[in-house]
């Protein structure tokens, strides 16, 4: 019986994913994870071709059709970062051809994208147990990232006291201007956190007075990053979990959160926390708190099993505030591979 011949790397052409690829990316990755994840794929689809600036998604082609595909996105904010850079989330390889240059093929492509583009890295994350993906991307050339990845779960929004009940502090607890999320607190039984302000989904309207509230925390304006990120927050979600906190009839915190199934290989529903904010001058009052109980309360509505975030290793108060409110180490690693200039 005559071998059949698989096509080289050399072979495969490497372009951008168009609409018509859909059918062919889900066969191949419903191929590789055993399960169909048409309507999250089409979703990552939809968001690159409304917003091409904030997306690279690349397909690999030979003889036979679509060979493989890679899915990135623009990060600029994400996680406390002030430098761009991709983080890539999904990559799939047509079973007959794995293990012949596909995957490396995508990823350099993806690398010289960031390269042309200034961008100062590409990021991603795996399950410290996914052997075969670990040793690709130590062959891809990643190094384990400084980051801290930090997780919590849901169950079903089950009440939490260090989480859920209202904190007090005396007025002008803390240096002025300083978020401390850590600081410790004092608890008031009769009424929970997210009680404490008016916690509400977040709208296109809220674009203004986020933005601003991010100005003074960062001392930057990202009014183009926050108005990506509000894009997303209403259209490229499974589930919109955004929120705005109001007090004294003004927005004064904001949490810009996606909950979906697919990114890095995940098959279960989960929230990633993208960015969270509180305005300098109402600090120490409960807004993250009262914003962060009502997000487990949402997403144990919508039986979302886990929350996740990602630290910069010198963020301190944030990491002892997701600590308090009953995060702890993630079983997930975060990646980096640097971009030479």
């Amino acid at each position: 019986m005559p071998a059949v011949a698989t096509p080289s790397s050399q072979s495969v052409a490497i372009r951008a994913l168009r609409r018509e690829d859909l059918d062919a990316v889900v066969a191949i990755d419903s191929a590789i994870n055993r399960r169909p994840r048409q309507t999250y794929l089409k979703r990552r689809l939809d968001a690159a071709l409304r917003e091409p600036a904030l997306h690279v998604q690349l397909a690999a082609t030979d003889e036979r059709g679509l060979a493989g595909y890679i899915l990135a996105r623009l990060t600029v904010g994400e996680f406390g970062r002030l430098h761009p850079g991709l983080r890539f989330e999904v990559v799939g390889v047509r079973q007959d051809v794995q293990g012949h240059g596909v995957g490396t093929k995508l990823m350099n492509a993806l690398i010289d994208y960031a390269h042309r583009h200034g961008l100062a890295d590409v990021r991603t994350a795996a399950a410290w147990n996914n052997l075969t993906m670990l040793r690709w991307l130590d062959s891809m050339g990643f190094v384990l990232a400084p980051n801290h990845i930090v997780d919590c779960a849901v169950e079903g929004g089950a009440y939490r006291p260090e989480r859920d009940d209202a904190i007090t502090l005396p007025e002008g607890n803390g240096p002025g201007k300083e978020i401390d999320y850590g600081a410790p607190q004092d608890n008031d039984f009769e009424k929970l956190a997210r009680d404490t302000a008016d916690v509400r989904s977040m709208a296109p309207a809220d674009l203004a007075a986020i933005a601003r509230i991010d100005r003074e925390i960062t001392g930057q304006d990202r009014a183009g990053y926050i108005k990506a990120k509000l894009s997303e927050a209403m259209h490229d979600s499974a589930l919109r979990v955004s929120l705005c906190a109001r007090l004294d009839g003004t927005i004064v915190g904001y949490l810009m959160a996606r909950a979906d199934v697919g990114d890095f290989g995940r098959t279960e529903p989960v929230a990633v926390i993208d960015t969270i904010g509180v305005d300098p001058e109402y600090a120490h009052r409960g807004v993250g708190h009262a914003m962060m109980s009502q997000l487990f309360a949402n997403l144990g509505a919508l039986q979302v099993e886990r929350v996740e975030t990602v630290v910069a290793p010198k963020d301190i108060a944030l990491l002892g505030f997701l600590y308090d409110v009953g995060f702890t180490p993630s079983q997930r690693l975060a990646f980096v591979r640097y971009v030479e200039r």
